[in-house]
């Protein structure tokens, strides 16, 4: 397989019909010379560093999913991508209503050389460009040097957009989508234009399951139960660590690792299935731990004990080395340790 490429872009602009904005529609496709079609190629796919993957939806079926169905339309007559790219274009400012959508260059593009896992396969990519930057240019001229500021496009960022590769079709395609400009207003892209939804996979499952056992020993064990700080601490550690040494999650042998006692065992439990019923996700009981997103995760657990506003006592290893007690002095933590530095 070779490097990506650009195979074909169509580019249009599509504003805020809220906002009367106009909707400019290109004739052609954009021809790219060599260099140009490298440095594109560069700024779409590098915007793609998460693992997180989705795919189209929709409530009755997913041919009724606009863009799923173009796309499909893209990959299966290449010759028809610009008109394509067209009634993309159209369902994009059809869907720009709300007045604090900003409006932006639309790039539909069609690259070559990419791949899932070790199959090749090509794939479409959907972008929308709102920002703009100002970017100062240095000219020459008779009395030394004349300074001027322009209006353009920085290709270290990426506003919205979407990858979709052809894998998979039957489920939805396989898509990468980003969104760095999503607040409440502009959740258009995903949920109005795209209408996608998270893929259940290895990263899904493993950010959520890991989510949901923060939650349970952060918040929910100390009102299930009576149990020390320092003893949460130690499960929220055995519970990371799980996730980061073992290549596939159990569900049994975690809850025996972790959770130990019966009672606590059975509590967690009953809070998974209403964890799930929520948030509506299943959340399976074996599956491959996605380390990327144990990663992400990790920051979210806390191993630190708060005493007043004097001390943090930052718990890293055995809960052995850690004794609690209370004297005429009042509470106090003896810990126990080889080295310092």
């Amino acid at each position: 397989m070779g490097e990506s490429q650009i195979t074909a872009l169509a580019l249009h602009y599509v504003g805020n019909q809220a906002n009367d904005e106009p909707f400019v529609l290109s004739k052609k496709l954009f021809a790219l010379d060599k260099d140009m079609n490298l440095l594109l190629t560069d700024w779409f796919l590098s915007a793609f560093k998460s693992e997180e993957r989705y795919r189209f939806h929709d409530d009755i079926d997913l041919n009724y999913n606009r863009v799923y169905r173009l796309v499909a339309n893209m990959f299966d007559n290449p010759d028809g991508f610009f008109d394509y790219s067209v009634d993309l274009a159209t369902f994009l400012y059809e869907n720009c209503e709300h007045p604090k959508i900003k409006g932006g260059d639309f790039y539909a593009v069609r690259f070559s050389g990419q791949s899932v896992g070790t199959e090749g396969c090509d794939a479409i990519g959907l972008f929308k460009i709102e920002n703009k930057d100002t970017f100062l240019t240095v000219e020459p001229d008779t009395d030394g040097f004349d300074i001027c500021q322009e209006q353009g496009v920085n290709i270290k960022k990426m506003d919205k957009g979407c990858l979709i590769f052809n894998h998979e079709r039957e489920e939805g395609f396989y898509v990468s989508v980003v969104d760095n400009t999503n607040r409440s207003e502009a959740a258009y892209w995903v949920d109005d234009f795209l209408h996608v939804v998270r893929r259940q996979d290895a990263y899904f499952q493993t950010e959520n399951a890991l989510a949901m056992c923060r939650n349970y020993l952060a918040e929910q064990l100390p009102t299930d139960f009576e149990v020390s700080r320092a003893d949460q601490v130690d499960m929220l550690n055995r519970s990371l660590n799980f996730f980061q040494k073992q290549p596939k999650f159990e569900l049994q042998t975690f809850e025996q690792q972790v959770m130990e006692q019966p009672e606590v065992i059975s509590k967690f439990d009953e809070y998974r299935r209403r964890y799930q019923d929520e948030r509506q996700l299943r959340l399976e009981d074996s599956f491959d731990v996605n380390p990327t997103a144990v990663k992400k995760q990790t920051r979210a657990f806390k191993s630190v004990i708060k005493l007043d506003k004097n001390f943090h006592i930052y718990i890293h290893g055995s809960r052995d080395l850690v004794e609690q007690g209370e004297d005429a002095h009042g509470k106090f933590y003896k810990l126990y340790y080889k080295e310092e530095s």
